[in-house]
Formats: C-alpha cells, structure tokens, sequence
C-alpha cells in the first residue's frame, strides 16, 4: 500500500514540476520568428491563389468574409475565391448572389450529399480547383487556402505565404490565429490560448518540423493536395489536424507564419464552447491511429516526433490524470476529517495551508506568465485585461478536461454526428444550430475519372440558380469593405458568378 502511494506521490510532484516548466520553455519560443527562406529568390511572375470558404448558413458573416478574401489579391499574388455552400437553407445563397465580382465562384451542395462534415465540402471545391487549374496549365504554381465562413485576412498575408513557398521543399504554410471579438471575456481567454500560447508552440514545432495545420488559414500547394487526390481531406473531426500529419508523413514541410493571420469570432457561450472543445477532443482522439507511423517514419524528426507524441498522447492521458487529481482531493479531505495523511501522500493538518499555497502557486504562476506573454507580445489589450485572462486561464483548461471526458465517451458510442458551430451577430447572440446528422463516416462518392496522371473529375453542367438572385440585403453590406480592384488575368473570360450544382 505504502509503495502504491508513494507511486502517485512521484507522479503528482512530476505533473506539478512539469506544468511549469514545460509552459516557461514555450513562453521563450514566443519571441521567435521563423525564418525566412535564404538564397530563394521569388520569380516575377504571379502567384495564383484560390481561397476556399466553406459555408453552411452564414448568412451574419458571409458578406464581410468574402469581401475580405477577394481583397487580399495583389498584382503578384491573384485570388480567385470559392465558397462551397452547403445545402444552407438561410440567406446565405441570396447574399453571395449579391456579391457581383468575377473572381468568386459558388459551388452548391445538395442534399443528402450535403452536410456531410468540412471534409467532404473542402474536397469538393479542391476537386473544382483542379479542374480549372488543369484547363489553365497552373497546378504547380496555385496555391490553395482555407477560411472559415467568419475569417478575416491580414493585410499581405497572400505576399507572406507566397514568400515562404518560393523554397520548393515547402508544401503547406498555417498562419497565425486571432479572436477579432475578444471584448467579451470568454473571447478573450480564446485569443490568450490562439494568440500567444498556440503561437509560441506553433514557432516552437516551425523549428523542429512538427507544424499543425488549422481550420482557418492554412495554405497548401495544389500540387501537394493532388497528391491525395481524389479526397485530401478525411472524415475526421479536426480534418485539418489531420492532413497535416499526412503532409508530415509524405515528407513535405509545412512552415508557420505570425506575420500573417486570420482572425475568428471566438465563442462566447461556455455551452457551446464546451461542445466546440468536445468536437476538437474527439478529433484528436481520431487521429492516435498515425501514431505507429509517426514513430517507424523516415522523414520525422526525434524532437519532432516528440512533439507529435506529446498532443496525440495528452488527450488519452488526460483522463487517467483527472481520475489522479480527483482521488488527490479526496484523500486531503479525508485527511482534514480524520487528522491521518494516508501514508504521507498528503500534507498534515499543520503544513496544509503551506502545501495549498504551493499548489495554487504552482498552477497559477504559468497562467500569468501567459497573460503577459500576451500583453507584451502583442499590445492590443490593457496589462490588466491580460493578466486577469491569465488568472482564469485554469478555469478555461478545467472545460478542456471535461471536453475530453465527453469526447472519450463520444468516441466509444460510436457517436460522431455533430451541430455545426453557430456564428454569433455583433451583440454576441448566436444563430440557430445546424444539426449534421448524417454519419461522417459515409464517404462522399468520389467523381469518376480518366486514365491521366491525375483524374479529371466529372462534374455537372454548370447551371444558374433562379432562387439566389435577390439583391444582397442593406444592412447586410452595411459594415462590408469594398474590394479592391485588382482583377484575376483569368477574369475577362469567365461569368460575373458562377454558381454550379455539386
């Protein structure tokens, strides 16, 4: 009994060392940029990007979102954008009608194809990419990107990531991730986690090659996507997570950017948050199956890999971790009721309030370490807003616990339907929810294809829909940013929309 105690007595001190240590170690990594590519010089010809925006019913953010995207196209660095609508059945369908610009292009998704999880939608505006791309002789120079339905894109990301991929070993670039609603708290405490601590590790894994891509701005050259073809993306609940441990694993190097970002609207509601967090958990749960590839693979890196086992293993760790600390808390309170320490695993009445404040120490003293990490990082909020999200910090990560608790039992039931995330209007109140009840792990027939090196799709006959030609609401465009004129070269010879049925 004795030996069992004092078993949990070294792995408690361990996790308690641990915490801090591991968070001051990625708080260095904070004052990193990574590194530009040396002796590479950009041609000058342009650089073609398409920006896919997956959309089910965004009919509050949509307008902006797709305004923005098209804005970001320079001289150099053309953008044509793609929003794949997926069987929305709000407004949104009459407001990208609204949107009369000739770079944008509106793929339709119909039920019961539709609503099939993110993958499917991403892949099926890849497939559209290609297709065009291959007509235009420009598969090895497009570069593909991904934001979501609330995105919003820095001034010159596009001229960032066209940099870092004039090295040809890079296949893939993330950008940077912020809350551009960071006024309400719950928000805030999201732009701390994006913001600084996601950032900080991303710089850290930039150096050992072990890059995570995210849903929102990540760029991939349509080369490497065909690779995977006819579906790069998978069923997997964090998708995006998951073809960039498939880049990593064919070998090809994804870089991250901080001087290029997307912001996000950041939830502001603990209940749905904590089933955004669930979603997430499980996700990663998912993706443990790469594991045994990830350690026999030739083109990962020890301290790579050791990066890889860290955020692969954590979500199953964390279980048992949380069943420890439960049974820590227990034994001090029956300790404080029958004045016993069950073998010294916890303090006496006399050293408890010591022991308590080296506890709270402990697990606080990284939270605002991260809070002015934050403040000093990026000066966009007041020292005091930074260091009181510090403070909550723990409580934040408390919903990660109970997230994967839930993703765990999600994950045994076989339960992998989900309501997609609600968009929130500006005074924070949220859409209805959307629910995705069919089962993501129904694949999407894939398109027939043709003896080529790589399959053209067949896809139908590209047709207008009556029902989207309704002017775009007022008060809609009311807060939109015009675009910029800079026209696709391709521009001339296609529809002012072009609106296809998938």
């Amino acid at each position: 009994m004795e030996t069992s105690l004092s078993v949990i007595a070294t792995i408690m001190v361990g996790v308690l060392i641990w915490w801090p240590l591991q968070n001051l170690v990625l708080a260095v990594f904070a004052w990193r940029s990574p590194q530009r590519p040396r002796s590479v010089r950009r041609t000058p010809d342009p650089v073609p990007f398409w920006i896919v925006i997956p959309a089910l019913n965004e009919e509050r953010v949509i307008a902006n979102t797709v305004r923005n995207a098209l804005a970001t196209g320079t001289r150099y660095t053309p953008v044509r954008v793609v929003v794949v609508d997926d069987a929305s059945d709000d407004a949104t369908p009459h407001i990208l009608a609204g949107i009369r610009d000739p770079r944008l292009h509106v793929l339709r998704r119909e039920l019961p194809m539709a609503r099939q999880g993110k993958g499917e939608g991403l892949n099926t505006a890849y497939r559209y990419i290609l297709d065009i791309a291959r007509r235009e002789g420009t598969i090895e120079q497009t570069i593909v990107g991904i934001v979501d339905g609330d995105g919003r894109c820095s001034e010159g990301m596009l001229d960032e990531i066209a940099e870092l991929m004039a090295e040809k070993s890079v296949g893939a670039v993330q950008c940077r991730v912020r809350i551009h609603n960071r006024h309400k708290t719950l928000a805030l405490l999201q732009d701390l986690e994006f913001g600084a601590i996601a950032d900080s590790a991303q710089s850290l894994r930039d150096l050992v090659g072990s890059v995570g891509l995210g849903g929102n701005g990540q760029f991939t050259r349509l080369s490497v996507l065909a690779r995977f073809h006819p579906g790069p993306w998978s069923a997997c609940l964090v998708e995006d997570l998951e073809l960039g441990l498939r880049l990593h694993l064919d070998g090809i190097r994804v870089r991250y950017t901080k001087s290029a970002w997307v912001t996000q609207q950041g939830l502001t509601d603990v209940k749905r948050l904590l089933r955004q967090r669930t979603r997430w958990a499980q996700g990663n749960l998912q993706c443990f199956r790469h594991l045994r590839r990830l350690t026999t693979s030739r083109f990962v890196s020890g301290f790579g890999l050791t990066d890889f086992l860290i955020y692969l293993l954590s979500p199953w760790l964390t279980v048992p971790m949380s069943l420890l600390l439960v049974g820590l808390v227990a034994a001090s309170a029956v300790a404080l009721a029958t004045g016993s320490t069950p073998g010294g695993l916890v303090a006496t009445v006399d050293t408890l309030p010591t022991s308590a404040a080296m506890l709270v120490g402990l697990a606080m003293l990284p939270s605002l370490l991260w809070g002015l990490v934050y403040w000093v990082r990026l000066r966009d909020e007041n020292i005091f807003r930074c260091l009181f999200a510090g403070l909550l910090y723990p409580w934040f990560l408390a919903l990660g616990i109970i997230a994967t608790w839930r993703a765990l039992f999600r994950l045994l039931s076989g339960r992998n339907g989900w309501a997609k995330t609600e968009r929130l209007t500006e005074d924070g109140q949220a859409a209805p929810s959307v629910p995705m009840s069919v089962p993501m792990s129904v694949p999407m027939p894939a398109p027939a294809s043709v003896p080529l090196p790589l399959p053209r799709p067949t896809t139908p006959p590209a047709t207008v829909d009556p029902g989207v030609t309704q002017p775009i609401p007022a008060e809609v465009l009311a807060a939109a940013e015009r675009t910029r004129p800079v026209p696709h070269p391709l521009a001339e010879t296609e529809p002012t929309q072009r609106l296809e049925r998938v």
